[in-house]
């Protein structure tokens, strides 16, 4: 992982946030949209390829899509270029917002998404599914991304699984004593360290919260911290708005939380494993997966519903999924591999152990986010959750 490469930053202005609750909307409307039609533009998964178009338009993450221009060391995509005779084209965004709304130009081929956009860009009908029979690759994804609530629909993949991670509880060990083994540092303990207490800065860390209830609310019902019916939104805002007033800094970029914790200014909080692993040498910060559990990450690489190179889009998808450029891309960025067989191909041989790659029981304590929409995603049909807009003007209310 390269210190300098951007990580996801949260936009949190009131005009970005209008925007988020304006694209939302459509979350409202068509619920969960059935795969069956590939949302409201009707796309479907091809049956068979033809011949590569030669170029293609890629929406990724900072780090994703690296060509050498950043760093002449670090370049996945001259291959691809060289193999497929697909001329890569790629931006970068710095939200889940920001994608979803470039993704409605129809300049882009591909997204890279995560799972707190994926849901709205197919409710929308701005990407389409995909059929996996023509990505020899997805066939070494770990099965436990795989047609998942945050990259399919009614069983039908929308998209390659690319890497995933955990967002961790980080304390430091000579500040922060007994070494802790919940969530309640943050919570309901969090005066003890008040104004060096951080979280992250989304609304989608409201689920962090309704995940630490699930445990110690139980009477709430909370099965899935995405799928949060009107009263337990309510409580996880008010136990956020609890919280608040200990917070030192909300954090969307993980450099501030990199320097935040080398200083002091911040003991203890939410963070990633490249945080930890980035740290200065001599910090004294370990990091723990609570008892509660935790939220975390799995990007998905989606084909738009109206692409206009689509068979370059799939030989992106395979190339992008194969153990070598999986591998490339994941340990750039931080995060651990989607293919199975990516751990051979690292530079780094303790890579794969710091994320826990491919170790399915602790993928299985990570709440990958999901797009919170009106159709609970916990199968309750007894209740309308509550959508992502609901969420946004919550965070806005919790903040202040």
């Amino acid at each position: 992982m390269n210190r300098s490469t951007p990580r996801r930053r949260t936009k949190t202005s009131a005009t970005l946030a209008g925007l988020a609750i304006l694209s939302v909307a459509l979350l409202t409307a068509c619920g969960t949209t059935s795969a069956g039609n590939g949302g409201s533009t009707g796309a479907k998964a091809p049956t068979k390829l033809g011949t590569n178009e030669g170029a293609v338009s890629i929406l990724a993450w900072p780090g994703y899509v690296e060509d050498g221009s950043n760093d002449p060391a670090v370049d996945w995509v001259s291959a691809f270029q060289d193999e497929t005779g697909c001329k890569v084209t790629s931006k970068t965004y710095g939200t889940s917002d920001e994608a979803f709304n470039l993704m409605k130009t129809g300049d882009y081929d591909v997204v890279a998404a995560s799972g707190d956009a994926s849901l709205r860009l197919v409710a929308a009908g701005d990407v389409a599914p995909v059929n996996t029979d023509l990505i020899p690759n997805y066939a070494g994804v770990y099965d436990f991304l795989k047609l998942q609530a945050w990259n399919s629909v009614d069983g039908v993949s929308y998209g390659v699984p690319h890497g995933y991670g955990a967002n961790l509880l980080m304390y430091t060990t000579d500040a922060v004593t007994p070494a802790p083994t919940s969530w309640d540092v943050v919570f309901d303990k969090s005066s003890a360290y008040k104004g060096k207490v951080t979280a992250y800065d989304s609304p989608i860390y409201i689920a962090d919260a309704a995940m630490y209830l699930m445990s110690h609310q139980p009477d709430l019902g909370i099965k899935n911290p995405y799928a949060l019916d009107e009263k337990q939104l309510a409580a996880a805002v008010d136990l956020l708005k609890v919280q608040r007033p200990n917070i030192g800094e909300y954090w969307s970029d993980y450099l501030k939380s990199i320097q935040a914790f080398e200083t002091g200014d911040t003991v203890v909080g939410t963070t990633w494993q490249v945080i930890r692993n980035s740290l200065a040498p001599g910090t004294k910060a370990e990091v723990v997966v609570p008892s509660e559990g935790v939220t975390g990450w799995s990007d998905t690489w989606m084909v738009a519903a109206k692409a206009k190179n689509p068979n370059c889009a799939y030989a992106w998808l395979n190339y992008i999924s194969s153990p070598k450029a999986n591998a490339q891309a994941t340990e750039y960025f931080g995060e651990a591999p989607s293919n199975q067989k990516a751990c051979d191909f690292m530079s780094n041989p303790d890579q794969c152990s710091l994320f826990h790659a491919g170790d399915a029981d602790y993928a299985s304590k990570i709440w990958y986010w999901t797009t919170p929409i009106a159709t609970c995603v916990d199968g309750r049909t007894d209740v309308k959750c509550t959508d992502y807009a609901a969420w946004t003007t919550a965070w806005q209310e919790i903040k202040g």
